[in-house]
């Protein structure tokens, strides 16, 4: 089992005929993602070869839909265009999209995050390293071989920390890995994918990684305090940024006392959350609960 996406995605890429559109085609390809087209209006009908595998080129994802049966679409369109492509596959009526874009103004996140909800599609991002199910499909840059199927659900903010606890824990291994980005705004939160997870019968242990900014992981806390049966185990980065400056993500900025690591991990372990110091410390902490349950 899985969750969002699974060998039976069909995959579109908008913006796969420039250039990281093009490099992280061949990744998903390579990662056993059926990647069944790209979209690029000004080189529809085209075909681009991708090692032992040719792939179309439509004209819009309407197109795509129609031609392939795709559910889901990878953005890797340049900020200004960001919005129209969402739009666009909001439009088409697919399923999920996964916006790797980052820099987006955050006043066109808000407004294709709203007319896609409107029109049930579901969205990942933006500025995030999207998904994968290892094994069955990675929608995005998240690098494939890094850990394998298994029994652990993760969600994060943050890109190269859920490489980091995706690699320590490779032994384990993780049914789904979800990147939700770092933005002040994002499609899907913390608690849709705990919610996700907490259904799915093939995860038994979630892996949940904050940082600094906003009180997404608070409400992730109350969140699991209600809803949520299976263990969490938490890491938060940002313990040593100083107020007012933003880190990284443009959503990871402390202003005053809000927003804070401590604050937030005080809100998780409130929950009953166990939460790490370091990320190899988190992932001690999934190990010896595993141990423990075994």
């Amino acid at each position: 089992m899985a969750i969002y996406l699974t060998k039976e995605s069909k995959v579109l890429v908008q913006g796969m005929t420039g250039g990281e559109g093009m490099k992280h085609t061949r990744r998903m390809l390579a990662a056993g993602t059926d990647v069944v087209g790209g979209v690029n209006p000004r080189k529809a009908g085209r075909t681009v070869d991708f090692d032992d595998r040719a792939v179309p080129v439509f004209g819009s994802v309407r197109e795509g839909i129609d031609a392939t049966g795709a559910d889901v679409t990878v953005v890797f369109v340049p900020p200004a265009f960001a919005k129209a492509a969402v739009d666009e596959a909001a439009d088409a009526g697919i399923a999920l999209a996964v916006v790797i874009t980052e820099g987006i103004p955050v006043h066109d996140s808000v407004a294709f995050h709203a007319y896609a909800t409107a029109r049930g599609t579901r969205i990942i991002g933006p500025n995030c390293p999207g998904l994968i199910t290892p094994g069955q499909s990675n929608a995005g840059i998240i690098p494939a071989d890094i850990t394998k199927p298994g029994r652990i659900g993760l969600v994060s903010k943050s890109g190269t920390l859920t490489y980091q606890l995706m690699y320590e824990l490779r032994d384990i291994g993780f049914s789904t890995c979800v990147g939700i980005g770092g933005d002040p705004v994002v499609g899907t939160t913390h608690i849709d994918c705990l919610a996700a997870f907490q259904d799915d019968p093939d995860t038994e242990l979630i892996v949940l990684i904050g940082e600094i900014g906003g009180d997404a992981e608070e409400r992730a806390a109350a969140y699991i305090r209600e809803h949520v049966t299976k263990p969490v185990i938490g890491y938060i980065a940002g313990f040593t940024a100083p107020e007012g400056k933003t880190m990284g993500h443009a959503g990871a900025i402390v202003s005053g006392s809000s927003g804070t690591a401590q604050a937030k991990k005080e809100a998780l372990e409130a929950a009953g959350v166990r939460v790490g110091g370091t990320p190899t410390e988190t992932a001690q902490l999934v190990l010896a609960v595993l141990e423990a349950a075994a």
